[in-house]
C-alpha cells in the first residue's frame, strides 16, 4: 500500500469514529434528558406523597383514633 492511500484508509477510520462518537453522544445526551425528566417526575410524586403523609398526621392527631367502635362513621354502604 501507498502512503497516500494508508492515509485516506486512516482518515476513513477516522471519519468513521468520529460518526459513531457523534451517534454514541447523541444517543447518551437522549438518555439523559429522558433520565431528568423521570427524575423530575419522581420527586413531583415524592412530594405529593410527603404533603399527603403531613396532612394524614396532622388529620390523625387533631383527631386520633381511639378504638371505640361507637366512634367510627358506619360503612358506606348502611
Amino acid at each position: 500500500m501507498s502512503s497516500q492511500s494508508e492515509l485516506e484508509q486512516r482518515l476513513v477510520d477516522l471519519e468513521m469514529r468520529v460518526a459513531f462518537q457523534e451517534q454514541a453522544l447523541t444517543e447518551l445526551s437522549d438518555a439523559l434528558a429522558g433520565a431528568r425528566e423521570e427524575e423530575g417526575r419522581n420527586a413531583l410524586l415524592l412530594h405529593r406523597v410527603l404533603e399527603e403523609l403531613k396532612q394524614m398526621r396532622m388529620a390523625m392527631s387533631t383527631n386520633p383514633i381511639t378504638g371505640d367502635a361507637s366512634q367510627e362513621p358506619p360503612p358506606p354502604h348502611y
